[in-house]
């Protein structure tokens, strides 16, 4: 039996006591100084972990007040609090061993949009791409893109002065701040923006603060300039935090904006926002250019700049084959066509061209093109390119380039490209050398590594493979980081192009020489007792303040060695988690993450939960706990072997005993299984598959819900409950029962089983039963022609018509149907941890199923969910049946074998509402339906939507409906209840169809049965 798990980091007493007074004094939002939140933010996107205090979730500007204010006094002194925005920092700005203060739950608001004189204003909260989402139909966008725009919040650009594709053009995010609504640590609310001459020297007349900030501010800018023209590079990603070089703005106005731009949140708390904002161009074209050789991409880029375009990015070999193995390249595949006489794609230039004129965009690209044509083939030249027009179409592969940050972290193997040196930047006229002297940096060492960027500003991105568990090669870090300062400085440019100092700050003594004091004035005047995350960029004038050093914090590699290596084999799928955090997703259309999306909650997301998980693993491995041996015990005792031990632990457990494990518990039950983590994580967190195993040795101690049990148990009950339905309806369907059913099963209801059974149906309708002897006598002709339904739970006794639908609806199409005899899938099992009882019958159904498909006969899955899990589940248990497919995957392939004339129909419209999992882990299906609806003369629009919030039986458990409502009305609810969609939307998963009928009363068909209606009513 496996022990509680209560030795954790407890928050110190003093953080506790100041969590208590901001309770105590009217703190509006959480206070979260639990383990889990603590354990889901002491990780970045990069290669440190640091454990916070506690987690602060402010909802209001009066709560930042609250905090800064009561950090000034004397008590608090030594509490240290650091703002979090995306906590996508690839060098630990934003961790701390004090307070996180994270903005994105509530103040997360865009306030006021102006269109006419183009500016809005938002909170800090807001993230990139729901800003451009709200402007996009005033025509406007806010400018500075960054890769991870769809989880990246304004105040987090703001604090680490964010630039990225088109910053030549467009510039940093401080080019684009109008006015900053901030809170200094001694409470003062201040709204800081250019301002003139005599503005400023009244404010200097101040005796407070801020009077003591614009006098040591002006003071520094007028005795240093020519200190501060030589420190600071005219780099077009000077990035340095405290920018003094242009604290005078052109018009000559002093803009402190220029000081908290970049300052990773060490000088004020960033409340909210003023912005500049630009119309969209509306036209663009993208050019995509093809390389022999990476070096050859990166000395053709300074040419390319020749011919006027918006921007240049640049991708070597390593990350677009790693983009072709990935879900997104399906976006894509068709704008890089290979012949068979090129050579392999080494390096990639993505020439993106804007203007509002469209001949004028044409003329350009024409030039461009007319030059690809004259220098193909030569020296350092291209061998071809392809040409993408419209947004729409270029934002797919902008798609696939953002997402090549995370796809390098997806190598395969314990050595993991990692992000330490990876922002650098140089004049663009130096990149080509100082790349190549880099590459001889890391070959020397025996790197692996992946290169992409902004070749057009200097800056490029480059990610070493690195296992940090090994301490051998973490020495690297030093080694590697020291050699590329030197090259920057030997180039000309500095070693933070981008992406931050953090950990890195130790540097920034060094680059700025004696400028560096004055920084440290700076931060001392806002900051006098180094309490806003100390350690990053300058320390204030105080003999205990120092900067961090970047082999001197804690790493995740640290804290994973403690873990044995078979049982981190166990669990890869949420150890190579890498903190990018793609989960954290703003897109309410988007899959991922349904949980994260629901409660805002940061142990609610992929990333979250492999954070709480591996902690769990080391805890368990410090204690001495095998994993493998408790798993293994797990699945050989007997269920009354453990009971009076899982009595008595529940027992405990009730009375308050804390264990941790009932903190990763709590997270992993909010997840709904949808595996939109597998398919959309760039690492392929599966948080599905290690919940289940987790889910296994906790209910090891303690006693399982009663829920599980009949969850697990349905797909063996149902065909027995299916033979007499009304007993089963009825209580379903009775107030009384519905409430004792809630309250004591946790089970809020369930959909009835069908009066009309499968089989009748079959009977009816001379559908055989599968079976290897059955198959046998069938012709090579009949083969050729013939298809296996497998049968799911589901649809077969809940949905029965749909299967009887699917069958008519192959046979109009000149398909000979039989179905699979009926055997548990598993899958509830495997969704609550039931292991043992799922490998049994992963087991049992597979020997069946690869029977039949080893007789000649395609095999197809009707519920998309059910259905891959004989390839993903199945696959974990040793025993994938690859062999059933998806209706259309099977169909889009045997259009040819169709015996139906298209012009017989009537043409129509339909929109295809998919199934998370169908979305994710097999994309390419859902063009598929499209191929089919094409070749029967129909339009298939699909409709972008994220989760429907049932997800197998998670919208049916009580403490899950809340949750599953607020999921629904995120992106379902409004297409659903479109009156422009009326009789248009058709639905692939069981699930979502059950929550539409169930919160909208509404039956939306599956697209099989949206075709067969079709073709009836034109017999």
């Amino acid at each position: 039996m496996i022990p509680r798990i209560s030795t954790i980091d407890t928050t110190k007493a003093h953080y506790l006591s100041f969590i208590e007074t901001l309770k105590a004094r009217g703190f509006a939002g959480e206070l979260n100084p639990d383990y889990a939140n603590r354990v889901a933010l002491s990780t970045d996107n990069s290669i440190y972990q640091v454990l916070p205090q506690g987690v602060l979730y402010p909802k209001h500007l009066d709560d930042l007040v609250l905090i800064a204010s009561l950090s000034s006094e004397s008590a608090f002194s030594q509490v240290v609090l650091t703002p979090r925005g995306g906590g996508t920092g690839t060098n630990g700005q934003s961790l701390t061993d004090g307070l996180v203060v994270d903005v994105s739950k509530h103040m997360n608001h865009v306030l006021e949009i102006n269109a006419e004189e183009r500016w809005v204003r938002v909170q800090g909260g807001v993230v990139k791409d729901q800003l451009n989402a709200a402007l996009k139909p005033y025509g406007l966008f806010f400018a500075p893109e960054l890769s991870t725009s769809n989880r990246a919040t304004v105040g987090g650009m703001i604090n680490t002065d964010a630039s990225g594709q088109g910053s030549c053009l467009y510039g940093k995010t401080r080019d684009h701040v109008l006015e900053l609504k901030s809170v200094l640590l001694d409470g003062t609310v201040w709204e800081s923006k250019p301002i003139s001459d005599d503005e400023l020297e009244s404010l200097k007349q101040r005796t407070d603060r801020v009077g003591e900030i614009h006098r040591v501010v002006d003071e520094i800018f007028t005795e240093k300039q020519s200190l501060i023209e030589d420190k600071f590079p005219k780099l077009n990603r000077c990035l340095t935090g405290y920018d003094l070089a242009h604290i005078r703005d052109e018009q000559g106005r002093f803009n402190l904006n220029s000081v908290l731009c970049g300052g990773e949140g060490s000088l004020a708390l960033i409340a909210e926002a003023k912005l500049n904002v630009l119309p969209i161009p509306k036209f663009a074209a993208l050019v995509n250019v093809k390389y022999a050789s990476f070096e050859a991409s990166l000395r053709d880029a300074k040419a390319l700049m020749d011919w006027g375009p918006t921007s240049i990015e640049t991708i070597d070999s390593k990350v677009l084959n790693l983009a072709m193995g990935d879900i997104v390249w399906d976006t894509v595949r068709e704008y890089f066509p290979v012949k068979d006489t090129d050579p392999d794609i080494k390096g990639i230039n993505l020439v993106e061209y804007t203007a509002d004129d469209e001949a004028e965009l044409q003329a350009k690209v024409d030039k461009l093109i007319q030059h690809l044509e004259q220098v193909c083939g030569q020296d350092n030249k291209s061998f071809g390119y392809s040409v993408v027009y419209g947004a729409a179409e270029i934002n797919k592969v902008w798609a696939m380039r953002k997402k090549a940050v995370g796809l390098l972290g997806n190598a395969k193997g314990e050595e993991r490209p990692i992000p330490f040196v990876e922002d650098t930047a140089v004049p663009p006229e130096n990149l080509a050398d100082f790349i190549m002297e880099f590459r001889a940096v890391l070959d020397a060492k025996g790197l692996a590594y992946g290169m992409f960027g902004h070749v057009d500003a200097g800056v490029l991105h480059v990610r070493p493979a690195i296992d940090m568990k090994d301490e051998h090669q973490e020495k690297m870090i030093r080694e590697v980081t020291d050699q590329v300062v030197a090259l920057t400085q030997k180039y000309h440019g500095l070693l933070w192009g981008e992406h931050g100092k953090g950990v890195r700050s130790e540097y920034a003594p060094a680059f700025f020489g004696e400028l560096y004091p004055e920084l440290q004035r700076i931060k001392g005047i806002f900051d006098p007792n180094n309490q806003l995350n100390p350690g990053k960029i300058a320390t204030p004038l105080i003999d205990e303040a120092e900067l961090l050093k970047i082999d001197e914090v804690p790493t995740r590699g640290q804290q994973d060695r403690q873990i044995p290596a078979n049982t981190r084999a166990q669990y890869d799928s949420a150890m190579f988690c890498n903190g990018n955090g793609a989960c954290y997703n703003y897109d309410p259309n988007d899959a991922m993450c349904p949980s994260w999306k629901g409660t805002r909650e940061r142990i609610h997301s992929p990333k979250g939960r492999a954070s709480l998980i591996r902690e769990w693993l080391r805890l368990m491995s410090v204690q001495g706990v095998n994993l493998e041996e408790v798993s293994r015990s797990v699945k050989q005792q007997g269920f009354l072997t453990s009971l009076p031990a899982r009595i008595r632990n529940t027992f405990s457990k009730k009375k308050g005993e804390y264990d941790y494990s009932h903190e990763v518990h709590e997270a992993m039950m909010g997840c709904l299984a949808c595996k939109s983590c597998v398919g959309q994580c760039p690492i392929k967190v599966n948080v599905p598959d290690f919940r289940s195993r987790f889910l296994e040795v906790y209910y090891s101690r303690y006693l399982r819900p009663a829920k599980d049990y009949m969850v697990g148990g349905l797909e063996y009950m149902i065909p027995y409950l299916a033979r007499f339905p009304a007993p089963y309806n009825w209580m379903m369907q009775n107030r009384l029962l519905k409430r004792m059913f809630r309250q004591y099963a946790g089970m809020v209801d369930s959909p009835s089983i069908c009066k009309h059974t499968l089989v009748q149906g079959m009977k009816e309708r001379n559908i055989p039963f599968a079976s290897v002897d059955v198959i046998h006598q069938l012709s090579p002709e009949q083969k050729e022609r013939s298809v296996v339904i497998v049968q799911d739970a589901f649809t077969s006794f809940f949905e029965t018509q749909l299967v009887l639908d699917l069958a008519e609806l192959l046979q109009a199409l000149g398909f000979h149907v039989l179905v699979a005899p009926y055997l548990p899938n598993g899958k509830p099992l495997h969704v609550h941890g039931f292991m043992k009882a799922f490998e049994k019958a992963a087991t049992k159904n597979a020997a069946m199923l690869k029977a039949l498909s080893t007789s000649g006969v395609a095999l197809v899955g009707v519920d998309p969910s059910m259905t891959l899990t004989y390839r993903q589940e199945y696959e974990k248990v040793g025993v994938p049946v690859n062999e059933v497919l998806l209706v259309q995957e099977w169909l889009a392939k045997n259009l040819d074998l169709i015996n139906l004339n298209p012009e017989a129909l009537p043409a129509h419209t339909y929109k295809l509402m998919a199934h998370c999992t169908e979305k994710t882990s097999a994309a390419p299906s859902l063009k598929q339906w499209q191929e089919i609806f094409k070749a029967l003369g129909q339009r298939l629009e699909i409709i972008a939507t994220g989760c429907c919030g049932m997800s197998g039986t998670y919208g049916h458990e009580s403490e899950n409906l809340a949750t599953s409502k607020k999921i629904y009305e995120l992106s379902w609810r409004p297409v659903v209840n479109n009156p422009e969609n009326k009789g248009q939307l058709v639905a692939t998963g069981y699930s979502c169809r059950s929550q539409v009928k169930r919160l909208d009363e509404k039956q939306l068909p599956h697209p099989a049965q949206a075709l067969l209606d079709l073709i009836r009513a034109n017999r």
